[in-house]
């Protein structure tokens, strides 16, 4: 029997939540639906959906607030998260994803969009749940527990800095462009400027210190991650 994934909606409005239940059904999803942060948080605690549609507005807790919990908890921080909200600006659409939501769903919204977008982040993540590690030049990814090391150090990503790293290690040495890195990143569906790139690249060349040097920039081009520059600083350190 083919997998039915499981998604929770999290929506105070019974009639939207009820349309997107549906429609979920219809098209070989099985819905479940909480009306505000508690009773969210108990279908979370029973059972771990394949994903979460999200809305941002929400008696008690906003979805803002429950984003960053439950990607800040080990057991819920893997399920992929999708923002349902009114806000349509840009620095409210950097917000949810700065919180760690994957994709962002502006209302009102047509159902095809909704499926094409739920579908797109369930086969973005689907590789990410197979675990794995990833080293190069001291710095190691791991995606079965989120962790990153340098040097066997911890160091500590957001989840979308973890997200950029882990594109850019697994295609090491190429060039992206910005275009590219929002496209496999953050989703073809995700309308941001290119310049959110450089917020987060800043970002993650922070939280990254010493290793900071292996993602670098191509004047005019994009970003590489490199393991040369480390090489290059190690051997000239050596030298007498």
């Amino acid at each position: 029997m083919k997998h039915q994934p499981a998604v929770l909606i999290v929506e105070d409005e019974p009639a939207i939540a009820e349309l997107i239940a549906v429609n979920l059904r219809h098209n070989g999803f099985r819905p479940t639906w909480a009306m505000d942060s508690d009773s969210a948080q108990r279908e979370l605690d029973a059972v771990l959906p394949d994903l979460i549609l999200l809305d941002w507005m929400l008696p008690g807790e906003s979805g803002l607030t429950l984003a960053k919990r439950w990607r800040a908890d080990a057991r819920t921080k893997a399920v992929p998260i999708i923002m349902l909200t009114a806000r349509g600006d840009e620095a409210d659409r950097v917000a949810g994803l700065d919180a760690g939501a994957d994709d962002y769903l502006v209302k009102p919204f047509s159902t095809k969009e909704m499926l094409a977008r739920i579908r797109a982040v369930l086969r973005r993540r689907a590789p990410e749940q197979t675990g794995g590690a990833v080293t190069l030049g001291g710095l190691t990814l791991d995606t079965a527990t989120h962790r990153v090391t340098f040097q066997e150090q911890p160091l500590k990503l957001g989840p979308t800095e973890f997200k950029l790293l882990q594109y850019l290690m697994s295609h090491a040495e190429r060039v992206h462009s910005r275009g590219q890195l929002l496209d496999k990143v953050w989703g073809d569906h995700v309308f941001i400027e290119e310049r959110t790139v450089d917020v987060h690249v800043k970002r993650l060349r922070e939280a990254l210190g010493d290793a900071s040097v292996m993602v670098e920039t191509v004047r005019g081009a994009g970003y590489r991650f490199t393991v040369q520059p480390v090489a290059a600083a190690v051997s000239l350190t050596g030298r007498d």
